[in-house]
């Protein structure tokens, strides 16, 4: 019932406005959507310095040039807070009071689901630089992800602990609440046993749940090869302590949001692998480039959040240039139509759906860094 009269509200205030985005004279509104505060503020940190970093270039260069006129972007931020409910209310403030042509974020998968069906239903398009899980643009025409999707990050980490390392029983460990960690742990299972390994051990926390000592001593019990933890970065330090701390011997192997580890924390995750969107020391001159106005611009490295939430911004600009204005249908349709974004991630290309076709890497961590391993392609 509550969807349905937020769904209502949405349809009496979208028509004006639809009126009021077109009265806009050569101004190209961008909502973002991030978890500035909550659980995750260093993905919150990353996506908003991405985001100024990308729309501060085009304005300092006279704007955004379509059809032969310059136009200015305008960035609007929205804190959802990390919540599901803060997401939803963020994209219907964006779309109805602030009338954007598009959204970028949110970033976390349990957030981007939600916010994805009313910008679905508004038809605004939406980019969610970071977002893995498929549900986020499933059976939608207005929503798009930057990110790999999880049914293919997943069955990279399997792969890889299975053929590149040779193990053959794993373990997991998984926060059972969550959208992003339950689908990869998921995926992870099925791939591993269809190469042939055996998983030993699944076990499930909830969000929140800093001691998992109980979980982590069945899953020693069990003896595995390999312990894969597909959770959020401010988790995984403290749980590959516990893990250690109970016995445990396995290599530790990883997914995205293990980038986001601090380098004070790293100590814990020492000789881990995990698989991410791209790598530093072997990109592209798109990539270098990017880094180093980053790191001038905020005097730190950027994280693979603040590249994708660049190229989410970089086909935004390059969707609007193609259509030749601001209106969203016309930049949903380009971005559909794009052939090859060459991205500081690499080269994106949609399919038939909002999912991006393009490649995974995976890291190790040695000596605090991460270090790129090999590269996996679609």
């Amino acid at each position: 019932m509550k969807l349905i009269i937020t769904l209502l509200m949405l349809a009496g205030l979208f028509l004006s406005g639809c009126d009021d985005r077109q009265s806009r004279s050569r101004e190209f509104r961008i909502g973002l959507i991030a978890p500035i505060s909550g659980h995750i503020p260093e993905v919150g940190l990353a996506t908003v310095e991405a985001a100024k970093l990308a729309v501060q270039e085009v304005n300092d260069s006279g704007g955004l040039i379509i059809d032969n006129q310059r136009y200015r972007v305008e960035l609007l931020i929205e804190d959802n807070q990390d919540k599901a409910e803060q997401a939803i209310s963020a994209a219907l403030r964006l779309i109805n009071q602030q009338n954007v042509s598009a959204i970028v974020g949110p970033q976390a998968s349990r957030n981007a689901i939600p916010a994805a069906r009313y910008a679905e239903y508004a038809r605004i398009p939406m980019i969610s630089p970071w977002s893995t899980n498929p549900e986020t643009t499933r059976d939608k025409n207005w929503v798009f992800r930057v990110a790999f999707v999880d049914t293919f990050q997943g069955q990279v980490m399997a792969s890889f602990a299975y053929d590149e390392l040779g193990y053959k029983k794993a373990a997991v460990l998984y926060d059972i609440s969550s959208e992003y960690n339950r689908n990869l742990a998921e995926v992870f299972r099925t791939a591993f046993k269809a190469l042939g390994g055996g998983i030993v051990a699944f076990e499930f926390y909830t969000r929140d749940t800093e001691d998992v000592s109980k979980q982590l001593r069945r899953i020693q019990a069990a003896e595995p090869d390999v312990l894969f933890l597909p959770n959020y970065y401010n988790e995984v330090p403290g749980q590959a302590r516990q893990a250690r701390e109970v016995g445990i011997q396995a290599k530790l192997l990883g997914s995205d949001s293990w980038a986001q580890i601090p380098p004070a924390q790293r100590n814990a995750i020492e000789g881990a692998f995990f698989s991410t969107h791209y790598a530093v020391d072997t990109s592209n001159d798109e990539t270098m480039n990017f880094r180093a106005r980053y790191r001038q611009t905020f005097s730190r490295e950027p994280d693979d959040v603040a590249a994708l939430t660049y190229d989410a911004f970089g086909m935004l600009f390059e969707a609007a240039k193609r259509h030749g204005g601001v209106e969203p249908e016309g930049i949903r349709d380009a971005l559909n139509n794009l052939d090859v974004y060459d991205g500081v991630t690499g080269k994106i290309k949609f399919r038939d759906s909002g999912d991006p076709i393009k490649s995974a890497v995976v890291l190790e961590v040695k000596n605090g860094e991460f270090s790129f391993s090999m590269r996996v392609e679609p």
